[in-house]
């Protein structure tokens, strides 16, 4: 529902920029990628009202977060275009793609059960932040950096597999040594 709700705002308030052909709308971007702060909010929500351990409440966030993103936004034109006649690689690509955005939304929705914990100590404080923020404008990032050195598509997609892995493992690191940690 967040997603639907995102989307709509989105659409209303950032609409589609006409600038010239080739040309990025660093700003426009930037701006839309600051929305997905309705996703920590709205997974902050769903954990502070699921009952159960903080790995139960992470695992079903997550699960139904990736699962909301996949129906609104790849289902359709996997479903519609995968069943045609040619092959085509970027239906490939496109599955790659939600597999390596599972793993980023269990590490966001991990990081954003850590950091609502009134117990985390002070010094998980600034690394929890700062991996959020980065998560949070990580497709901004990978965008620009796309954009500016003029990557391919199978190159992109092992960028942004590279960088969730970096930043799944910081945050499995910090998630170890604050849960069994104590």
């Amino acid at each position: 529902m967040c997603l639907l709700f995102q989307m709509l705002f989105l659409a209303t308030f950032f609409p589609t920029w006409e600038g010239a052909a080739g040309a990025y709308d660093f700003i426009g971007e930037f701006m839309k990628a600051t929305v997905d702060l309705a996703d920590l909010l709205g997974l902050h929500l769903v954990m502070s009202r699921n009952a159960g351990k903080g790995e139960y409440k992470i695992m079903v966030a997550a699960m139904g977060w990736a699962t909301a993103e996949l129906v609104m936004s790849r289902c359709l034109p996997l479903w519609v275009g995968a069943r045609g006649i040619e092959f085509d690689w970027k239906y490939i690509q496109m599955s790659i793609d939600s597999n390596i955005s599972l793993v980023h939304y269990m590490a966001v929705a991990a990081l954003v059960w850590m950091w609502t914990r009134y117990d985390l100590p002070a010094h998980f404080r600034l690394p929890v932040t700062v991996l959020l923020g980065l998560s949070m404008y990580k497709a901004f990032i990978m965008d620009c950096f796309v954009h500016i050195f003029l990557l391919g598509s199978w190159t992109a997609l092992l960028l942004k597999a590279v960088t969730t892995g970096v930043l799944s493992l910081s945050c499995l690191t910090l998630f170890v040594s604050l849960v069994h940690g104590n």
